[in-house]
């Protein structure tokens, strides 16, 4: 596959593999030792650079995180785009002040005008930020609009995190001013709120394209285990975000989906073992 599949979001090509940066900026969702150890292995902007120039050479041309409050996130974005001489789309998902006064909404639309000035091509609210807002009482998420709105106004385009699947939903019934969203998915349930076949409904029901996260569940499943099952159970819209460690480890999962994309198997090696049996892929000589 020389070119990823892609879809359309708010105008904007984007392929349907999108980059993590989880396992490059440090949170594992395993352990305090892990992070760091990612932080020591990607501390400075040109370590970055295989892994994202791996999935630069696939089409695979956007990177999901926290550039506008996380320095090195877009340096690490810059230098790659020097290097590889590309654009890469940014989707910048910040946390935000959501505290209903005058100060904490200026303090919104700094972070949001920092979005702007990093780049960034959409701007997703962080769940932490847009999930206070969640009135599950009148099925609306009140004042959402405002910083929507925000956003708007600084050339962006909009959209939700959500880990609450009623981010989807009352934004959906309410209509608001979004592109897409962001939402938990994975065949392990991993940090879902509700049953997978619940998240797989709401998903196909969105009225627009959707950002799914976390398909191998932290390294809870193998890749060829989570993003089989992904890739099969969205919609030719929606997208999964893929966080890697490692050059390797980001080749592998292309070939991966782009296998579960085209109803193949995979051209992967065999895991290695110090006594591998033959039906894993052990030849004699």
């Amino acid at each position: 596959m020389n070119a990823f599949p892609r879809t359309t979001v708010g105008g904007v090509s984007l392929p349907r593999m999108l980059i993590g940066t989880n396992w490059l900026l440090g949170w594992s969702h395993t352990s305090a030792a892990a992070d760091a150890s990612i932080r020591e292995k990607y501390s400075r902007p040109e370590d970055f650079y295989p892994v994202l120039a791996t999935f630069l050479a696939a089409g695979i041309d956007a990177v999901m995180g926290v550039f506008s409050t996380m320095p090195l996130a877009e340096e690490a974005v810059e230098y790659a785009e020097q290097k590889a001489g590309r654009k890469i789309i940014r989707i910048d998902t910040p946390a935000i002040n959501v505290d209903d006064n005058a100060q904490a909404r200026r303090e919104a639309a700094a972070v949001i005008r920092r979005s702007r000035e990093i780049g960034a091509d959409f701007c997703l609210i962080h769940h932490t930020s847009a999930e206070q807002l969640v009135n599950k009482n009148l099925g609306a998420i009140p004042r959402l609009p405002d910083y929507l709105a925000m956003i708007r106004d600084e050339g962006l385009l909009p959209g939700l995190s959500a880990h609450m699947p009623e981010l989807v939903l009352y934004s959906d019934a309410n209509g608001y001013d979004v592109e897409t969203y962001i939402q938990l998915f994975n065949c392990m349930g991993f940090l879902m709120q509700v049953e997978v076949e619940n998240v797989a409904r709401i998903i196909h029901a969105a009225k627009h394209p959707v950002m799914t996260i976390k398909p191998m569940a932290a390294g809870r499943c193998t890749p060829y285990v989570g993003l089989t099952f992904s890739f099969n159970a969205i919609r030719e819209c929606d997208m999964v975000t893929v966080g890697t460690s490692s050059a390797r480890e980001a080749a592998e999962d292309i070939e991966i989906a782009a296998a579960a994309l085209e109803h193949r198997f995979p051209d992967l090696e065999a895991r290695s073992s110090p006594f591998l049996q033959a039906v894993l892929g052990h030849k004699k000589d």
